[in-house]
């Protein structure tokens, strides 16, 4: 059927329905998308409003009612031409007497409805009508709805639920309050004002309803086979649970770390807590409610546990604690719910939260802690034994005991605490169980959760803690199951009729064995660690590295990744503790080793690490993770020169032959044949730095001893010189080549931090290689895997890290860099900006990756301090220009949204803007008007990103941009000689547009007054010019905040301010600024502490908005 077009027929209300049909429906994605075009028309046309209503009074189907939902839904929320505030109120009665008429519409129309009454609470939170705050009555709204049906009552409750969550979440919003010059981008701060106000004037009204409502339901008896009922007490628990899960002090940006959440409830909702008989409701109702519903529960029972501990004093907190308690081991006692999957992970974050927010000290003096600590410990063993159920809830068990093993040393109480005596006990189920696990998996196919390895290192991270209590216990029973598991495994070896399947048994129990020792050995540095221990980690050290002879001897028929990972793990763990030169070389360990292997001091220790390194290398050069894994260790052992260790490192013989060998026929994965893909080379960057190091401990000024290490770099940069020199060269093999080398130079230039051996490396590769590089960029622009790590380099070669690029005085060097690094930005920048439509999904790793490299480039250039960008005009070199108008043509073709959506991309585009407004300043000025325009609202969106580093350059370049508007204008008020025209262009600019810095000044004093400004100094720097260019507005400003404070507070509120410009002149002097940011500091606290103490948010008409 052919897809009308509905705004074509007015009165088509069949249309609309028959289009609603197809958008649901349908499978056909062409129909479909047809559909959707026609109705997104239909919602901008400008009777829209009427036609939801009448699709919502006579639509015959729930998909028009749905519609007309959604589109009310985005009537009210748009920025532009916003519904009048009668129409609102309108819309908001309409929807309440819907629902409260049609009691049973389908499910999903409902919940737009719901949403649709939230929505419109939320925007309209200020808005007034003969001063009364017209959507703040939402207690009364639902009042009706509860003395009703308990249909009636289930969407009341659903309702505040809805509207509890609605101004909990920041997500859309982008609405604005109505105001001349209102700042529209910014919605944070209004969704904290709103967030404020609310909980101050409705949410402990919502939470005291939803828990008295849950009394009444647990004293009837409720048929819960009752559909209706199930729900409306499912409602209630999710309305309690939005409750206590709400964002009291505007804090929780990031969701996903709930493991040491502390919930901030207001001082004024203290009676609730008190009162036991909050915490008895829910306890209570656990027990009395069918599986299903008690996750919810345990849930808001969570939330109750984390409390900030500030709202009791030691004594209440110590009775609220008991109570607590008291449920556990009343939950305890009772296990049977805990089989469903959902309410045992949320017990278990229940338990996780006894010990993240209350003290070891406080615990063991609750009257049954003995009883509760064996019940936990039980519960904690049969979980662990049961590794197959719930995997993602142990975490929760092993973080309590891990919190509680490490308060062990600093527990004052009298109390036994009785870990001594459970710790063991969880450490060895956890160690047997996993070893258990090894022959059910392969038994029956299982995922392996040695595969996760994210998830076995935070299980490893919590054991090695556990695992340090009483620590003899653990070694001894590690010691006993290792030797059995290596006895075996070397029977199994020399016996010619083993099965496969009993060695890679053997090999995955040994597997988890060499994770765990790693741990434990890790966990030293938790715990004041004694002699006898430090020779149990001997014991435990010489049993691995046994077993590493036995591996690689083998290597040649055959080898166990996970083994050889679990060993490159343990290795990270032996290095951070007892390599180095903190480490006593008396330490017991040492003497072990040398008593059972005969290493007698760290050189003979580190021998054998560079040893398993090299086997790795030859052997495993084809599996990637073990080869990276393996370069990073070298890269860590590297590190720290000149430390003791890194020179004992370098006169070993095998990283001699390293330094003179570091060729593919001795290590595979610097072959380039092999890798199936360009990206797979990654690691020989790490690799290449390694050696870079170790190479530089003895190199000084010894040109000849470079030249030598560099043979096999020389070698391949002439092969793709010979390639490119003929018109028919191997692809493939060209960039495999390139790419290659280029990584291999980029660890080489990243390791050369001193100017003696970095200058050899520049007079290598310049001028005699640059032309290959530029030819390359030239050729492939297209392919990111080989632009990239050209780029890289690049940008590695012009970074003056520890001042490495210090020309002398009669050298042109510098120049003729710069030269190079802006042909190379013109030459990417050009072509990479011809390739058109780039699909969203992709645009990063084609256009923005190579962008941001060349982005930093640039900015590494130009703040490096050895190039007098001043001579490029002077003798008419073009090379800064076309550098800099190469930056502009990338910039635009990036839309602002892309720019903070990147991390990496903003970050370097944030930091280059910063140097190109401190040192160039007059290029900037020299911009077209929309260039200006695009730049400012660019640091304007930026002033608000989450990365702190972001935010500080764009405090830093408006800062500059001020200053340079503030001279400007002072020098045409003193009729100096004529300006220069650009000086007059900007200037004419910004008068054109005062709302821009406008706004960005509303926004600076919005963050400073009402966020958690964590770059305060920043802040205030372009704080005192954007005052002193806005003297008018900043007053109207000042007034606006003054006014909307009760009046009581604007007494107060008035003088912060007169405070805030105290003794602070009409210029920028670095004088003047010291004290403006002084007195920002004071002027911040003080209007804190005034707003702390008011119950209201801030007016609508806050011109701050």
């Amino acid at each position: 059927m052919a897809v009308g077009h509905p705004s074509s027929n007015p009165g088509s209300k069949a249309q609309l329905e028959i289009l609603c049909k197809q958008l649901y429906e349908t499978t056909e994605t062409g129909v479909r998308l047809q559909a959707e075009k026609a109705l997104v028309e239909f919602t901008n046309s400008p009777d829209c409003l009427s036609k939801c209503q009448l699709l919502l009074e006579r639509g015959s189907s729930s998909y028009s009612q749905l519609l007309a939902a959604t589109c009310l839904s985005k009537l009210v929320s748009r920025t532009s031409n916003p519904l009048p505030l009668e129409q609102r109120i309108d819309i908001r009665n309409y929807v309440l007497n819907y629902l409260a008429t049609r009691p049973k519409l389908a499910a999903f129309v409902t919940q737009a409805l719901i949403q649709l009454y939230s929505r419109i609470t939320k925007l309209g939170w200020f808005d007034c009508q003969k001063d009364d705050y017209v959507f703040r009555n939402v207690i009364a709204d639902v009042t009706r709805f509860l003395q009703d049906s308990v249909e009636h009552c289930i969407i009341g409750v659903t309702i505040l639920s809805q509207l509890t969550n609605e101004i909990n979440q920041v997500h859309y919003l982008s609405f604005m309050f109505h105001l001349p010059h209102a700042d529209t981008s910014h919605p944070l701060t209004k969704h904290r004002k709103i967030a404020s106000s609310f909980r101050d004037s409705s949410l402990f009204d919502i939470f005291t309803l939803s828990c008295n409502l849950l009394k009444q339901a647990s004293g009837k008896n409720l048929n819960l086979n009752d559909e209706s009922q199930h729900g409306l007490l499912m409602q209630l628990l999710k309305l309690s649970h939005n409750c206590l899960n709400y964002d009291f002090i505007g804090t929780s940006t990031d969701e996903s770390s709930d493991d040491l959440c502390t919930v901030q409830i207001p001082t004024s909702w203290r009676s609730a807590f008190l009162d036991s008989s909050t915490l008895q409701l829910f306890f209570d109702l656990y027990h009395s409610i069918p599986p299903s519903l008690s996750p919810l529960v345990l849930s808001c029972l969570v939330q109750i546990a984390s409390v900030r501990r500030s709202l009791f004093n030691n004594a209440e907190r110590a009775k609220f604690l008991s109570h607590l308690v008291d449920g556990v081991k009343r939950i305890l006692e009772n296990p049977q719910s805990l089989s469903d999957p959902n309410n045992y992970h949320e017990f278990c974050r229940l338990l996780a939260r006894l010990k993240s927010n209350y003290q070891l000290g406080e615990l063991v003096k609750v009257e049954n802690y003995p009883e509760v600590i064996r019940l936990i410990a039980n519960f904690t063993v049969t979980s662990l034994q049961h590794w197959e159920f719930a995997p993602n809830s142990v975490h929760y068990l092993l973080s309590l005991w891990q919190r509680l093993a490490a308060s062990v040393p600093y527990v004052k109480a009298t109390e036994p605490h009785l870990l001594e005596t459970y710790t063991p006990e969880v450490t060895k189920a956890y160690i047997t169980s996993r070893l258990e696990s090894v022959c059910i998996i392969l038994r029956d196919g299982l995922e392996d959760p040695l595969d996760d390895a994210g998830l076995v290192q935070q299980q490893l991270d919590q054991l090695s803690t556990i695992g340090r209590c009483e620590y003899e216990k653990t070694c001894a029973l590690l010691v006993q199951l290792f030797d059995q598991s290596a006895q075996t495994y070397q029977e199994l070896l020399q016996s010619t009729n083993s099965s496969t399947i009993d060695i890679t048994v053997q090999e995955g129990r040994l597997t988890w064995l060499v994770y765990i020792i790693g741990a434990v050995i890790g966990g030293r540095v938790s715990f004041a660690s004694t002699d006898e221990q430090d020779a149990m980690d001997g014991e435990l050290v010489c049993r691995v590295l046994q077993l590493m002879n036995l591996t690689d001897s083998r290597l040649a028929q055959a080898g166990n990744e996970r083994l050889e990972l679990a060993m490159l793990s343990f290795f990270e763990q032996f290095r951070k503790i007892y390599i180095g030169d903190q480490v006593q070389k008396s330490s017991k360990l040492y003497r072990r080793l040398s008593e059972v292997l005969g290493l007698n001091d760290e050189t003979m220790v580190l021998s054998v690490f560079i040893g398993k390194i090299i086997t790795n290398l030859k052997y495993w050069g084809q599996c990637e993770p073990i080869t990276s894994k393996t370069l990073q260790l070298l890269n860590d052992l590297s590190i720290g020169y000149p430390f003791v260790s890194v020179r004992k490192l370098v006169k070993l013989s095998a990283v001699q032959f390293m330094l003179n060998n570091h060729t593919s026929e001795h290590f595979s994965f610097l072959g380039v044949n092999n890798q199936s893909n360009l990206s797979d080379m990654r690691c020989r960057t790490t690799f290449y730095t390694a050696l870079g190091r170790l190479l530089m401990v003895d190199l000084g000024e010894d040109e000849d001893q470079f030249e030598q290490f560099m043979l096999p770099l020389t070698a391949a940069f002439e092969a793709v010189a010979q390639m490119f020199s003929t018109n028919t060269f191997n692809e493939q093999e060209a960039k495999r080549t390139l790419v290659g080398l280029v990584r291999d130079l980029r660890g080489i230039a990243f390791a050369f931090n001193a100017k003696t051996s970095f200058m050899m490396l520049f007079d290598w590769i310049y001028p005699a290689y640059m032309p290959i590089l530029q030819r390359a960029i030239e050729l492939w622009y297209h392919v990111p895997a080989c632009t990239t790590p050209v780029l890289k380099l690049m940008a590695e070669l012009v970074h003056n890290r520890s001042q490495r690029l210090q020309f002398d005085v009669s050298s042109p060097n510098g120049i003729l860099l710069f030269r190079e690094t802006s042909k190379m930005i013109t030459t990417y920048g050009n072509r990479i900006l011809t390739i058109g439509e780039v699909p969203k999904d992709q645009v990063y790793s084609v256009k923005l990756k190579g962008v941001s490299v060349c982005f930093s480039m640039l900015k590494a250039v130009l703040s490096g301090n050895y190039v007098n960008f001043g001579v490029f005009r002077l003798y008419g070199d073009d090379a800064l220009d076309n550098a800099l108008q190469t930056f502009i043509k990338l910039l635009l073709s990036i839309p602002h949204s892309d720019l903070l959506d990147y991390p990496k991309l903003s970050q370097s585009f944030y930091s280059l803007l910063e140097v190109l407004t401190q040192d160039h300043m007059n290029f900037i000025a020299s911009l077209e008007p929309h260039v200006v325009m695009y730049i400012l609202s660019s640091i304007s969106e930026g002033l608000t990103a989450l990365d702190t580093m972001v935010c500080t350059g764009c405090c830093s370049s408006l800062d500059h941009i001020v200053t340079y508007l503030f001279k400007q204008l002072s020098r045409s008020t003193k009729k100096r000689p004529a300006a220069m025209a650009t000086d007059d262009r900007f200037l004419h600019i910004m008068q054109q547009h005062p709302e821009m810095i406008q706004q960005m000044l509303s926004t600076v004093l919005n963050i400073i007054i009402f966020e958690d400004c964590r770059n305060q100094w920043s802040m205030s720097r372009p704080l005192l010019g954007l005052i002193l260019l806005n003297e008018k507005y900043f007053a109207d400003l000042r007034n606006s905040i003054v006014n909307s404070q009760p009046p009581e507070k604007q007494q107060a509120m008035h003088l912060c301010f007169e405070n805030l410009m105290e003794g602070i002149e009409r210029n920028l002097l670095t004088k003047n600024r010291d004290r403006f940011t002084q007195n920002l500091s004071v002027f911040r606290r003080e209007v804190n502490d005034s707003m702390k103490n008011s119950s209201y948010g801030v007016n609508s008409n806050d011109m701050m908005s």
